[in-house]
């Protein structure tokens, strides 16, 4: 079986500017579907639609947009696909010490630091913070190198200072790619990234980790925060989630969809971790539509 690892990244500035800045118009985006990661972090906008994204050993749905920071060398994939329906995206990757390797040390720009810091666990950022910043984002396409850097300043001044937020990781997480254990647990979120509607052992996925069942499992809880099967069921879940509101379909198909082949364990774990049954989750998201 081939194993398969999350690529490196490497990101040139963009001509004349000290970060990498990118404007995708709708599903443009062609990176977005490949699990890597790379030293410089990571700030993506997405205006409107809809999709799933996966940062570390999280995975969640968005339905209105989105707005993301992940921190250096954290493993990231998804946001965007041709499904998503938004509008345009933007991309903005900048190393830790862009500025020079004193300038987060400034007490102006310590909670700059700290928002880096923070963003090491991947943050999503709420809906009052998306809509001061976001306008802000698309805007710098069009501006001076030196404009766009003071607005990229006065974005991440509003992030630090934002309170509707939240942490996507577990504190105390610790993937990111710098040890070589870790291109084990990459591999397999690929292998789930491109195999969770089929049926996943722990045995098979133990053998591509050359490792006992026993073994694999403590090392992928001490990793992660969580056990496989939690991980395993989460990411069909949240793939549900997102077909219950993109598709017409009746539950029980999206529930064979989203690789449950037993339905009333869907109903369980799917109850388990949104707090409501698929019916009700479907219903709530059409009267807020």
């Amino acid at each position: 079986m081939k194993k398969i690892k999350p690529s490196f990244e490497a990101i040139e500035p963009s001509f004349g500017s000290s970060f990498y800045y990118s404007k995708y118009l709708q599903n443009t985006n062609n990176k977005a579907h490949v699990w890597h990661y790379h030293p410089e972090v990571e700030m993506v906008f997405v205006n409107g639609g809809s999709g799933k994204r996966q940062i570390g050993s999280h995975i969640s749905y968005y339905n209105d947009g989105d707005l993301i920071l992940i921190g250096s060398n954290l493993p990231h994939c998804g946001f965007t696909d041709e499904t998503t329906g938004n509008t345009n995206e933007v991309v903005i990757q900048m190393k830790p010490d862009f500025l020079g390797t004193d300038f987060l040390t400034l007490k102006e720009t310590k909670g700059i630091a700290t928002l880096f810091e923070k963003a090491k666990y991947g943050i999503a950022f709420g809906e009052d913070t998306k809509k001061l910043v976001g306008p802000i984002l698309e805007k710098m396409n069009n501006m001076w190198p030196f404009e766009k850097l003071l607005a990229l300043l006065g974005v991440l001044r509003e992030l630090e200072q934002a309170f509707d937020y939240k942490l996507l990781n577990a504190q105390n997480f610790s993937l990111e790619m710098q040890a070589q254990d870790n291109d084990r647990i990459s591999m397999i979120f690929n292998y789930v990234k491109d195999h969770f509607t089929e049926e996943i052992s722990l045995e098979q996925v133990a053998e591509m980790a050359s490792m006992t069942v026993p073994s694999f499992c403590r090392y992928f809880k001490k990793m992660t925060k969580k056990t496989f099967t939690k991980f395993v069921n989460e990411y069909r879940v949240v793939h549900a989630s997102k077909l219950l509101a993109e598709k017409r379909t009746s539950i029980a198909n999206i529930s064979y969809e989203s690789g449950f082949h037993n339905f009333s364990h869907f109903n369980k774990i799917f109850k388990e971790f949104t707090g409501k049954s698929a019916s009700q989750y479907r219903k709530e998201l059409k009267s807020i539509i």
